[in-house]
């Protein structure tokens, strides 16, 4: 239909109304448009009249109202609409996900969704904003299959996250899943968020709740209600189960338990996400188990933040990419996620050996009274300083967040150890790392693992890039530079600098290849009709700044962010408009 007949429509049925009816009331919304409709239907139709012209006359007149584009004044001059579309992306060089080339194109944004991507130019005067991307690339929003959401309710914004290039974000990773499970996606919902947010049901959340901290097997009604925990989160919207099999008290879990609990997810549709039992000298084990879990119970697996911990194991993970490729032939649906840094982080605990820690930090500190108890725990930790985690060094222990204890943060055990007047050795270590449960704990960097490592497993084709990061704000603590830095630091240092992927995969590795493992409907990808999650970055200049030593520091490059078609970030300046929603699985 042409404008000028859209004109002539839209006079006719104009004239059948009153102006004062149709100028107080052309406000846009359904409520309005009903109201207006039955003002119309009352007065011109009756309770008895049938006239087939005011009836015709009355199913215009809903189209036109009902219709954005046809309800506009400037059709009845024959013009075209300067409202068509909210938003415009002119000129940019769109990589839209899907692994293809990259291409140049105009995107247009209608509400919350894509309308167009044209090869064509489009016109600006139909877009209530222009963005003029000329030079820059226009991606998805990246999704983050590994985030740390804790703190949501206290920094809803997620800026931290969202000035990266994030759009989405999958929280409960590595056990840790909230629960009750739908009240904390309604406190979510009440706060507004300002990405779009999913969560998974974590198995160590079910196993405390149901056992707690025991180092035994579950009784078969402790199973089952583990089972009806599990099924409840996924009938209420998550997307699978994590596990932290490293971690308390899923350490203590043995395979058939886990197998149980992952059958319940992959019937509903969810996929499962393992921080493994273990990442160092053990790699080679703990990999096996997750495909193994992968294939008995049939689902889709994610081996998360996959890495080698530990200079005795560097290398393998020629191995552990090996045996990925293996299962996947042989039918199993795995996938990796990573981030690009050499350093883990998570708490101090982690060098303890796991049997020591049954029953939590009060049992641990209990056992240290007892001396063979004590020299065996602190035997294993000087053993996990050497040859995993610690790196063997105490200088690549650096503490992140010490409550008890602020003017060590930033610092490492080793510089602790010569503050005490202590000698730099493994067992000194492990009596400090004792020290710092008693004090109350505190998280720490872990400066441990190979850049060919990193590099291997990043070009692997199912590996997707995901942050392992927490939602931060400056001046908390000394985090991870990944809880600032990720994604950025991939386009920039490994696909623009070291060649390490292209552009074009570093994209797919952040938004369609983790939303299709998600299972995430009509995002992930720049299409016609999909939702507006869209990043604009400069690939000449985008990169990381966050470090080690000065980890609070925003990325440069991520330009605008677009979240379900509002902008949250415009020309690198954050907007706090809270456009995120809670995703459910099955309302997704």
């Amino acid at each position: 239909m042409t404008y000028t007949s859209i004109s002539t429509v839209y006079s006719y049925v104009c004239s059948m109304l009153s102006p004062s009816v149709f100028f107080k009331d052309r406000i846009p919304g359904s409520k309005n448009i009903m109201r207006v409709a039955g003002r119309y239907l009352r007065r011109h139709l009756g309770h008895s009249t049938h006239s087939w012209r005011k009836v015709m006359r009355f199913a215009v007149l809903v189209l036109v109202l009902a219709n954005p584009v046809l309800f506009h004044p400037s059709l009845a001059l024959g013009q075209a609409n300067p409202n068509d579309w909210d938003l415009l992306i002119r000129s940019g060089t769109v990589i839209d996900g899907s692994g293809g080339p990259a291409f140049q194109a105009d995107v247009a944004i209608q509400g919350d969704r894509i309308v167009a991507v044209s090869e064509a130019s489009l016109d600006p005067d139909r877009a209530s904003h222009v963005i003029d991307a000329t030079g820059m690339v226009v991606s998805p929003g990246f999704v983050d299959l590994h985030a740390h959401l804790d703190p949501l309710l206290r920094l809803p914004s997620s800026e931290s996250h969202v000035r990266q290039g994030v759009t989405t974000a999958l929280g409960g990773p590595d056990g840790g899943g909230p629960w009750p499970f739908e009240a904390h996606l309604e406190a979510v919902e009440k706060v507004s968020v300002g990405m779009n947010v999913g969560f998974l049901v974590g198995h160590n959340t079910v196993r405390r709740t149901v056992m707690g901290l025991e180092n035994r097997a579950p009784t078969p009604p402790e199973l089952d209600r583990m089972k009806g925990m599990v099924a409840k989160a996924m009938e209420e919207g998550a997307w699978g189960i994590s596990t932290g099999l490293k971690y308390l008290p899923g350490a203590f879990s043995e395979l058939e338990e886990v197998i149980a609990l992952a059958e319940v997810a992959g019937r509903e549709g969810g996929f499962y996400t393992s921080h493994l039992r273990e990442e160092g000298l053990g790699l080679l084990d703990g990999v096996g188990e997750a495909l193994e879990i992968g294939k008995r119970a049939q689902l889709p697996i994610v081996l998360t933040h996959h890495k080698v911990v530990g200079q005795p194991m560097w290398g393998a993970s020629t191995r552990t990419l090996a045996m990925v490729d293996s299962a996947r032939e042989a039918g199993t649906d795995a996938m990796i996620d990573q981030y690009p840094y050499t350093a883990s982080y998570t708490g101090i605990g982690i060098l303890i050996p796991a049997w020591a820690m049954a029953g939590g930090d009060a049992a641990l500190l209990a056992r240290m009274n007892d001396r063979t108890l004590a020299d065996s725990i602190l035997d294993g930790i000087a053993f996990n300083i050497i040859n995993d985690r610690g790196g063997n060094d105490l200088r690549r222990v650096q503490f992140a967040l010490v409550g008890w204890d602020r003017t060590l943060e930033g610092k490492t055990l080793h510089d602790w150890a010569l503050r005490e007047g202590l000698p730099s050795t493994p067992e000194t270590g492990a009596r400090l790392v004792i020290e710092a449960v008693r004090r109350g704990g505190a998280s720490a960097i872990f400066h441990a693992m190979s850049e060919e490592d990193v590099e291997r497993i990043m070009a692997h084709p199912f590996t997707m890039i995901a942050s392992d990061g927490r939602l931060t704000q400056p001046g908390e603590g000394h985090p991870h530079p990944r809880w600032y830095g990720t994604f950025p630091r991939v386009l920039g240092h490994y696909a623009r600098d070291k060649k390490i992927i292209s552009m074009v995969e570093a994209v797919r590795k952040m938004t369609a290849l983790p939303a299709e493992r998600l299972g995430l409907n009509m995002r992930g990808q720049i299409q016609k009709g999909w939702f507006a999650d869209i990043v604009v970055f400069n690939p000449v200049i985008v990169e990381d700044q966050a470090t080690f030593e000065q980890p609070h520091q925003y990325p440069i490059g991520i330009d605008w962010v677009i979240i379900n078609g509002q902008i949250t970030v415009e020309e690198s300046s954050f907007r706090d408009v809270r456009a995120g929603r809670v995703l459910r699985r099955h309302l997704n």
